[in-house]
């Protein structure tokens, strides 16, 4: 507001005639300049009254006598004023839409000043002076600097919107990451364990009369699985309902399971009469904190699966240090047959309808690691999973290790 009074006390005084300003002291072309440029203080509150003020300053000022050149900021600030109502969308109180509302404002200010213009040159000397060639690219360039004001707030509105949608995007896709990586774990914890329990039940019941102690350890296993599930899923579950900062910090410190828990996961598939023998291949070292937390749960649903659809009693897991990458292998010789995971659902393939979400888990946890997979039944018989899950040049010691 303040600007806009200095520069138009400037063009109002510098436009008046050789003796014209006589007798008009400067405190009042100030008082004037100030009045005018006022409503400007109210631009962002009030923008279509602002906007309609300086337009009709505009044509009240010609109207009294006053030369163009010597309101010229005013239409210099209706312009921006356009571009503002522009980008921002404002229409309230006009019971138009925010697409409309620059539209209709760059159209009235660009008629009220081509009309303030014309009054002027024909004041000044007639038709001859409107449809002069000079003045005639000024009533353009006048409507032309009301067009790129328009052109500048629809860029603004359009980028905003635009960085609005893709905030709303990325919002959307970070839950649904989250979602599925919930219920990746979930499943990987819950699925194996249930495997084990159910194939544990239903070799108890069948010895339950003709041998009572082989039942009742094996009651004791099912108990033992089950308080160590029920206490992953409080932990995760726990994890899951706290909002204060301190959950991220919560769930970086969780411990989940790595390679390194595989003498469990075996114990826990032997106790359910399924032996697994793991073959170690080249040199272990250090893994960063996803490729070996997605490595054991690979294995574990593989081992999973053999237990509760491929009727055979043994398994083989390949782990395999390489230099850029690590690939785990599980194979077994049973008869699948047309279980939850069993189809072939190697690399780029779906999951039949009805099936399960193992080899879904499975494919999702590769893929976020950039890595390749592929499950499927072998020629020879029995089922083979395989991951290749890529290294960095130099794996990062894990939080325990530092």
């Amino acid at each position: 507001m303040a600007g806009l009074s200095l520069v138009l006390y400037a063009t109002v005084s510098s436009g008046l005639e050789p003796g014209e300003g006589e007798g008009v002291p400067g405190a009042a072309l100030a008082v004037v300049a100030v009045a005018m440029a006022l409503p400007l203080g109210w631009a962002r509150r009030w923008p279509w009254p602002v906007l309609a003020a300086l337009l009709a300053e505009s044509a009240a000022a010609v109207a009294l006598g006053a030369w163009a050149e010597q309101i010229w900021p005013l239409f210099l600030a209706a312009d921006l004023l356009v571009g503002y109502l522009t980008g921002t969308g404002t229409g309230t109180g006009t019971g138009m839409g925010p697409r409309r509302a620059g539209s209709v404002a760059a159209a009235v200010t660009t008629a009220v000043q081509e009309m303030a213009l014309q009054a002027d040159l024909f004041r000044d000397g007639g038709w001859n002076r409107v449809f002069a060639p000079g003045f005639l690219a000024l009533s353009a360039l006048l409507a032309l600097l009301v067009l790129c004001a328009w052109l500048a707030g629809m860029w603004a509105r359009q980028r905003r919107e635009y960085g609005e949608a893709l905030r709303a995007r990325t919002a959307a896709e970070a839950v649904t990451a989250e979602r599925l990586r919930i219920a990746r774990e979930l499943h990987d914890m819950v699925a194996h364990s249930i495997g084990v329990i159910a194939i544990q039940a239903g070799a108890g019941s069948r010895v339950l009369d003709s041998r009572p102690e082989q039942a009742r350890s094996t009651l004791d296993a099912i108990e033992t699985t089950s308080r160590e599930t029920l206490h992953g899923l409080r932990n995760m579950l726990d994890v899951l309902r706290r909002t204060e900062p301190e959950t991220v910090e919560s769930m970086a410190a969780t411990p989940f399971a790595g390679l390194a828990d595989l003498d469990r996961l075996i114990a826990t598939t032997a106790s359910a009469g399924v032996r697994v023998a793991v073959r170690w291949r080249g040199e272990r070292r250090p893994l960063p904190t996803a490729v070996d937390q997605s490595a054991f749960r690979i294995v574990q649903e593989s081992v999973t699966n053999v237990v509760r659809h491929a009727g055979t009693r043994h398994c083989r897991v390949l782990i395999d240090y390489r230099q850029d990458e690590l690939r785990v292998e599980t194979v077994d010789d049973g008869d699948h047959g047309d279980h939850e995971d069993g189809g072939n659902t190697g690399d780029g393939g779906a999951p039949a309808e009805g099936s399960g979400y193992g080899i879904t888990g499975m494919r999702e946890r590769v893929a976020l690691l950039g890595g390749r997979f592929s499950a499927g039944p072998r020629p020879e018989g029995g089922f083979r999973v395989a991951a290749r899950l890529p290294l960095p040049a130099e794996a990062p010691l894990p939080a325990e290790a530092r």
